[in-house]
């Protein structure tokens, strides 16, 4: 199969020429915006959107790394990019070509000694999984034990500054925002930790030591298989998303999933303010045991200790409907400028937030909650629409991937359509928060 680009002349050549090509198209559709009295067809928008994206798609699957990582981030509906580039974007979570089998077996004997046939008692050469930094094998361990593989592709981490440099021109054509810089820099600083196999090791373990018990599943580390670039875990089992949904289970076994996806996210708001930050539905299945598996660690957020305080107290204080609280915070997170000269624009934007922390926290406000309902999925996407159509994007760099933790678990429940009990969740956070305002 494919081989991965790991030049970097190669590498920014093939995003310069995307980014230009990407620019070229926006400048001139907006040349013929300005020139067309009748305004813009939205049919029309649609097809340019996904046309651009479906481009930008098929070229960063080419090159993996950063820039396939990057496409993955974009497929999550933060409000960044047109509603058509999150829906090719998506793509990148499952559809990216594996790396042939020769260059598996020599990364594996360059980094653990020998080649996989001879340290495993079993080792499937064909991946199991391709994804944006790395692809995984399932293998069997000498002494038995069935275990997953993750092979980092070649020259991934050396590619990150020169992908990122580039991929933020591409960003800066299709949107303005005095953050840009910021933005980047967070990727940069997460893509650094995701390549280091280490740390995602480090974070295996503080997870499993933290929350694998009778509701969630979390794999054992094995140091003697792994690397910085080869990262050896234990096998877990069961059902990803897409399959359990292809057998159309029944309204109960949809809601248990959901109960336990809910239940494992707000188990991690605690005073370690360290949340699983990539919630698609590869990184998660249900077990045969009827556990939830949680499967990746490469993007864990930590966060400093004001921010995490302050995105936690979006629920109590939407909960109290305290607008003036409610601006102090959105103020604090960087998401409303009480500086700004144009009062006007601050409070409409002051608005549009608030409807849609309400919408968010819409769920803990009742005994049992339906993400299968179409209203609430409805009122997402119009809101989210809303949000796209900003000059700009705002708030803390932080947000980038605590919001992906938290609206990648929203589009898995609706996706599930799982009617869930919220007050678990609930009462957990409101207890965290009440003790933090006190302690």
């Amino acid at each position: 199969m494919s081989d991965f680009p790991s030049s970097r002349f190669e590498r920014t050549a093939r995003i310069a020429r995307a980014g230009m090509r990407v620019g070229k198209n926006y400048a001139l559709q907006h040349f013929r915006n300005r020139m067309n009295s009748n305004g813009v067809d939205e049919t029309e928008r649609k097809e340019f959107h996904s046309t651009n994206a479906r481009y930008l798609y098929d070229e960063f699957s080419k090159l993996r790394g950063t820039a396939l990582k990057l496409a993955q981030t974009l497929s999550l509906d933060h409000g960044l990019l047109p509603e058509e580039f999150v829906d090719v974007m998506s793509q990148a979570q499952y559809q990216v070509p594996p790396i042939n089998r020769a260059l598996v077996r020599q990364t594996i004997k360059n980094e653990l000694g020998s080649y996989p046939e001879e340290l495993f008692r079993e080792f499937n050469t064909e991946a199991v999984a391709a994804a944006s930094i790395g692809q995984v094998h399932e293998a069997m361990l000498p002494d038995g034990r069935p275990v997953v593989v993750k092979i980092q592709y070649p020259n991934v981490r050396v590619s990150i500054g020169s992908d990122l440099s580039m991929a933020k021109l591409v960003f800066k054509r299709m949107v303005k925002s005095a953050h840009t810089d910021e933005y980047f820099l967070e990727v940069y600083d997460k893509m650094m930790e995701e390549t280091d196999y280490h740390h995602e090791a480090e974070q295996i373990t503080h997870f499993r030591e933290r929350y694998d018990n009778h509701l969630f599943s979390i794999p054992e580390f094995v140091p003697e298989f792994s690397t910085s670039s080869v990262l050896t875990m234990t096998r877990t089992t069961g059902e990803h998303l897409g399959d359990f949904l292809s057998r159309n289970p029944d309204q109960v076994e949809r809601n248990r999933y959901g109960q336990l996806l809910w239940n494992f996210f707000h188990a991690q708001i605690n005073d370690t303010q360290t949340l699983h930050a990539d919630a698609h539905p590869g990184n998660f299945m249900l077990c045969h045991d009827g556990r939830l598996g949680v499967l990746d660690f490469g993007c864990i957020k930590e966060c400093p200790t004001d921010f995490f305080t302050d995105y936690v107290s979006l629920l109590p204080l939407h909960l109290d409907g305290d607008e003036d609280q409610l601006w102090k915070l959105y103020d604090r997170l960087g998401l409303v400028n009480q500086d700004s000269d144009d009062m006007t624009h601050e409070r409409s934007f002051f608005e549009l937030c608030k409807s849609f922390g309400d919408l968010v926290i819409s769920p803990y406000q009742e005994h049992s909650f339906d993400f299968g309902n179409r209203e609430f999925s409805e009122t997402y996407t119009s809101l989210v629409k809303e949000a796209v159509g900003q000059p700009e994007p705002r708030g803390s760099h932080h947000f980038i991937y605590v919001t992906r933790a938290h609206i990648g678990l929203y589009r898995m429940l609706m996706k599930l359509g799982a009617v869930i009990d919220p007050r678990p969740g609930k009462k957990h956070v409101l207890e965290w928060w009440e003790n933090r305002q006190s302690g």
